[in-house]
């Protein structure tokens, strides 16, 4: 059973790794801002604080929520690690979006401005 597991994770992990580019914050920066920033996580963590300029399409409400996304444009995805936002690139890929983008470390690891709801 745990070998199924093992072979079930490391072959998402590879997919994940053909249809999304994992970049550094300093990558990210220098591209988000040309593309449709997107925070994966729940509404409660993206209220606690987010980078400037993302909107929030969680990932338990990707699949309703795609056609927000415009499929022609760049996709930059982040979350509060970076696993949600691979999930997120995966759904997307499937679906037809091919420039897709994730922060490397998520919005923990994020130096840059951020804005919170008061």
């Amino acid at each position: 059973m745990i070998v199924v597991v093992a072979a079930y994770y490391g072959g998402s992990w590879l997919y994940q790794r053909k249809v999304v580019k994992t970049v550094t914050e300093e990558e990210f920066r220098a591209g988000y801002r040309k593309a449709q920033l997107i925070d994966v996580r729940e509404p409660n963590e993206f209220e606690a604080g987010h980078i400037l300029g993302a909107r929030n399409i969680p990932l338990t409400q990707m699949r309703m929520r795609m056609k927000e996304i415009r499929p022609d444009l760049p996709v930059y995805l982040y979350c509060q690690s970076g696993m949600r936002s691979g999930r997120a690139a995966t759904q997307l890929y499937r679906k037809g979006y091919r420039d897709l983008t994730h922060l490397k470390g998520g919005f923990k690891g994020w130096t840059g401005k951020v804005k919170t709801k008061k």
